[in-house]
């Protein structure tokens, strides 16, 4: 392993994951400067039954309209993401763990979880770039990111063997872009992550005290069955 892969794969991701949460921390305490609002209104319903449903919500697609109606965005959603942990799981496994990549299955598990994600990166990208509604709503940091993550999956699953005696360029460029991303990452939309609990927090907490979390939907609504009409 030459000199110039063994710092990067090392110091240069230690000094980019520091700045990164340096980053983070600081953001944090900027928003909890700020004080949440406090409701005037009489409490119908339980503040942390709301936040309970609000935080799990991501995790029950069949609460969601739009996945009800289009299955296949939940699937993208869940896919992407698993390409996403699986990366960054290689950023760690390759430099401190690498004998995992000795395993034929387990590089067969990352590279086919990555590629899987990096299809679904270009079918993102080709919705935004297609769909006239979502192209109206879409930023120049939506396309970067999107663009970027392809381009990172598809490192990602060169650089899955660890195979630095063959070719040292897919690890190159795999960390090369590693370290961009966790100095770009808390300045782009990508950082959401970070912001989620927290607007899924506020959310659960107002919607519960109103009584509008967790939402209590009529058998027919849930069977998909008419309503029945009432005698007389």
């Amino acid at each position: 392993m030459s000199e110039l892969l063994r710092i990067l794969e090392n110091k240069v991701q230690i000094a980019a994951l520091i700045f990164m949460g340096t980053v983070y921390v600081f953001r944090l305490f900027w928003i909890f400067r700020f004080k949440p609002t406090r409701e005037r209104t009489t409490p119908a319903g339980s503040k942390k039954a709301g936040i309970t449903y609000s935080l799990i919500n991501v995790a029950r697609p069949w609460a969601m309209e739009s996945v009800r109606k289009k299955p296949s965005f939940y699937a993208q959603f869940v896919i992407f993401h698993l390409g996403v942990a699986a990366a960054i799981s290689a950023t760690f496994i390759i430099p401190y763990r690498p004998e995992l990549f000795k395993i034929r299955a387990v590089v067969w598990f990352f590279r086919v979880v990555i590629a899987a994600a990096f299809v679904v990166g270009l079918m993102r990208l080709s919705r935004r770039v297609v769909n006239p509604a979502v192209r109206l709503i879409s930023t120049l940091d939506d396309y970067l990111s999107l663009i970027l993550m392809i381009f990172y999956f598809a490192a990602g699953f060169l650089a899955v063997p660890n195979r630095y005696q063959e070719a040292e360029w897919p690890l190159i460029l795999f960390f090369s872009l590693t370290t961009f991303f966790l100095v770009y990452v808390p300045f782009s939309k990508i950082s959401h992550y970070l912001y989620y609990p927290l607007a899924r927090y506020l959310l659960g907490k107002t919607m519960g005290h109103r009584g509008v979390f967790p939402l209590k939907r009529k058998k027919e609504e849930v069977s998909g069955e008419p309503p029945k009409k009432r005698p007389g």
